[in-house]
């Protein structure tokens, strides 16, 4: 699983920085990249010379290399890395971790980093169990974080406890299995077949001027990243947004009317496994849009509208008993009750309701704050960056398929 991943192995000022270089040699044994990133105090315990013989490539300490001017980025450190490994990890460097000092090149690294973070600490016995130490631990958990457990010792009291930093070997075991379980999990939905629909539509009124909300398509853009994450083939169905793709799975669609964007679904749809209805589609439209900018004349202007394609409805009527249907409701008032009825309306699978009422977690936001109901019930979720809100509507995507 390690055979052409790229590591970042972070060294601090512990004794152990030693065993860094038999870290370093099960991982590049394994086929891994190795780009080491040292501290001040690591360089005490261990040269720099003896880590880049083994690695091939320079250590990283400073954020400037050079006096003219050149300076090693952690951003791009951080989207390089398919895995960063802090081992030694010493207790300073575990409480700056936790509380974001961002002091040195190894933890601006850290607080960049996209890939996944293990942690192997090492220390003395009693500086283990101190409180604060297991506090700022459980506080990288909660981050997200993998801790590799150290391996048991002796207390100044006798008592058997934890603090010697785990053997190099149990070490890239650790980080070998934990990133077979996520590429495993990423590719659940291989060989699956999603549309998702994300971002607004226009509706025109003139050459100029159209109806339409304030979508940034941030939600459904970050729903096929997800989706192509886990190895699922991706039809986006873009409204008009400034957004691009990443993802090589991702097929995209661009549209700009409620129309186009139901031609497009209504065609894709009977080839796919699953949708994701995102987009905030425009329920009105002009009924007459004119070939000429409108000129300001009377006092007041009477535009009549129509409704639109209902292409959640639509989309509900066609499905298959073997395709999934998921909704989204974004409502001001009597959520609950209006999400639940769209759901059994439109014949969806579950709907995610979001709210108005939660300020900053909606239009133009990078994070939301959802709820997903479906025949079973409601889960209600916290408030996260949109990119862990889609994990979590696909985590139960997946389960549906």
């Amino acid at each position: 699983m390690l055979k052409g991943k790229k590591i970042v192995l972070g060294i601090t000022g512990s004794i152990a920085a030693y065993k860094s270089c038999l870290i370093i040699r099960e991982l590049i044994k394994a086929g891994a990249e190795v780009q080491v990133v040292i501290t001040p105090a690591g360089k005490e315990f261990i040269t720099p010379i003896t880590l880049s013989a083994l690695t091939q490539k320079p250590v990283i300490s400073d954020f400037f290399s050079q006096r003219d001017g050149t300076w090693h980025s952690h951003v791009a450190l951080g989207l390089w890395a398919d895995a960063m490994l802090i081992a030694p990890c010493t207790a300073s460097t575990l409480g700056k971790m936790a509380n974001g000092i961002a002091d040195n090149m190894l933890i601006t690294t850290y607080l960049s980093m996209k890939a996944p973070v293990f942690i192997a600490p090492a220390m003395d016995l009693d500086m283990y169990q101190h409180p604060t130490t297991q506090q700022n631990m459980e506080r990288l958990k909660s981050f997200g974080n993998h801790i590799i457990e150290p391996a048991s010792g002796f207390l100044a009291s006798g008592l058997e406890g934890k603090g010697r930093m785990e053997e190099p070997e149990r070490i890239v075991d650790f980080v070998d299995n934990v990133l077979s379980r996520m590429e495993k999990e990423r590719c659940e939905m291989s060989g699956k077949r999603i549309l998702i629909t994300a971002g607004p539509t226009y509706e025109k009124i003139d050459p100029v001027r159209f109806i339409g909300n304030y979508s940034s398509g941030k939600m459904g853009f970050a729903l096929a990243e997800e989706c192509a994450d886990r190895g699922a083939e991706v039809t986006l169905i873009a409204g008009p947004v400034a957004l691009k793709t990443t993802h090589p799975n991702i097929r995209r669609i661009d549209v700009e009317s409620c129309e186009d964007m139901y031609q497009a679904a209504t065609q894709v749809f009977p080839q796919q496994d699953a949708a994701i209805l995102c987009a905030a589609v425009a329920d009105f439209r002009p009924e007459h849009a004119t070939d000429q900018k409108i000129k300001r004349g009377k006092d007041d202007l009477v535009i009549r509208l129509k409704p639109t394609y209902d292409i959640a409805a639509e989309l509900g009527h066609m499905k298959s008993e073997h395709q999934v249907l998921v909704g989204f409701a974004l409502e001001t008032n009597n959520e609950e009750a209006n999400a639940q009825r769209k759901l059994e309306k439109k014949n969806l699978d579950f709907i995610v309701l979001n709210s108005l009422q939660n300020k900053g977690t909606c239009f133009q936001s990078d994070e939301n704050q959802i709820s997903i109901i479906s025949r079973d019930g409601r889960q209600d979720y916290e408030r996260k960056p949109k990119q862990d809100v889609a994990s979590d509507i696909v985590d139960k995507l997946a389960t549906l398929l």
